[in-house]
């Protein structure tokens, strides 16, 4: 019988065969602790008794929720931060580098077959180069800390076939959120996604991150594209052995399989406040947008940046809506400086901030008000994630989005031609 890639990388890890429900013991390749949870990670740490870290160079420890700090106490989050990174001697400390999804992978951490943790929902986005990444709370990471390894229960797998050239309007973000919408938010809890077929085969990496980093909005533990020469250019790597059979077999068995034509896919958003409310833009109400937001860990790449500035080149945000742009890292933001896409966005009106979490978890750089309207690019839409809880959020790609802006109502980006 033939093996999904969940049950190549967690088999090969582990050093025998596996099967969905099968609980294995992982050694660890890599772990993402961020600075919102760094206090609790290294009280627990200290609580259970480690002195040393099992391998400083498998730590990164990435300061991004929190800065530029908007509270006083943020602060010691960046203090706590910077003295574990002094005390244990872990060389990998980014500090307002980026948002952590993008750097675990932009920065060359994460590779093809790698079991990677977490402590982020999010976490599910490595995925996207064909690794096992998850989200886990700060107990486990401190266990990991402590030991380099961690059990986990072996997931079944949904596989996800998409065959076709998507229209000219829909972005990766579209695709995932019709197949949330389909999933439903518990869907696939605690299963795989595993996306094939030459649709997803001709996406960029950067599109597949959009898809894998918000699987866990319809529960999934992870998921999974198989690598390819696409892969081992964005991971600057050749591909051994080992990763190029990270493709699932002909005999795989599936819990479930799902088979969309791209032809089929239009421009969606998710309507307030959940995210599998999804409806296509042509459905949905034209109400007033306060405010437009392109950026987070889920579409603030060069790709999704400059998919926006070709909507707005050449027009002008709406007077009574803002266009707020957060580049997901340094590397993004200098790129998008040198190619002409910022000074585009910034001539339209966009106001371009740090790379940072920042308006994405609600901490700072264009919080809402009651009542007010947003339609972002993020993952999220649920009550009081981007400000007061009595704000709505409609979530999109970056191309309607930008459309958004232009006219400071909901419409689709055919509407802007």
């Amino acid at each position: 019988m033939g093996h999904t890639i969940i049950e190549k990388i967690l088999g090969h890890n582990a050093g025998r065969e596996v099967k969905p429900g099968d609980i294995v013991t992982v050694k660890v390749d890599r772990v993402m602790l961020d600075d919102i949870m760094m206090p609790f990670i290294v009280s627990k740490f200290e609580e259970m008794g480690f002195k040393k870290v099992w391998d400083p160079e498998k730590v990164v420890i990435i300061c991004d929720h929190l800065v530029p700090a908007s509270q006083v106490d943020d602060i010691r989050a960046y203090r706590i931060s910077t003295g574990f990174a002094k005390n244990q001697g872990i060389p990998n400390l980014h500090r307002s580098d980026g948002i952590c999804h993008q750097l675990m992978t932009e920065a060359g951490y994460v590779k093809p077959g790698d079991v990677v943790f977490g402590t982020d929902s999010h976490t599910t986005t490595y995925g996207c180069v064909g690794a096992f990444s998850t989200g886990i709370g700060y107990t486990e990471m401190a266990a990991i800390l402590g030991t380099g390894e961690l059990w986990v229960r072996v997931p079944g797998t949904i596989q996800i076939r998409i065959t076709g050239q998507l229209p000219e309007h829909v972005m990766s973000k579209d695709v995932i959120l019709k197949i949330i919408g389909d999933l439903t938010a518990a869907g696939a809890t605690y299963k795989a996604l595993e996306f094939v077929g030459d649709t997803v085969e001709n996406m960029s990496v950067a599109s597949r991150m959009t898809m894998t980093n918000m699987a866990i909005e319809a529960g999934a533990k992870c998921a999974l594209f198989a690598p390819d020469e696409k892969t081992a250019a964005y991971c600057d790597i050749a591909l051994d052995d080992f990763q190029k059979s990270l493709a699932g077999d002909a005999d795989a068995v599936y819990e479930q399989v799902m088979t969309y034509r791209a032809e089929d896919f239009v421009p969606v958003m998710a309507l307030p406040s959940n995210v599998d409310n999804v409806k296509p833009i042509s459905q949905i109400e034209s109400v007033h947008v306060d405010q437009v937001f392109l950026g987070s860990c889920t579409n603030g790449r060069l790709e999704d940046l400059m998919a926006a500035a070709a909507v707005l080149d050449g027009k002008k945000v709406h007077p009574f809506t803002r266009l707020i742009v957060t580049p997901a890292s340094r590397k993004i933001y200098k790129e998008a400086l040198e190619n002409g896409t910022l000074d585009i966005l910034a001539r339209a009106g966009a106001m371009i901030t740090h790379p940072s979490c920042g308006l994405c978890c609600g901490r700072t750089g264009g919080i809402l008000t009651d009542g007010e309207v947003v339609v972002a690019t993020n993952n999220r839409n649920f009550l009081g994630r981007m400000g007061s809880s009595a704000a709505k959020i409609y979530l999109a790609s970056p191309k309607t989005a930008a459309a958004c802006a232009i006219t400071g109502c909901i419409t689709t980006p055919e509407a802007i031609e």
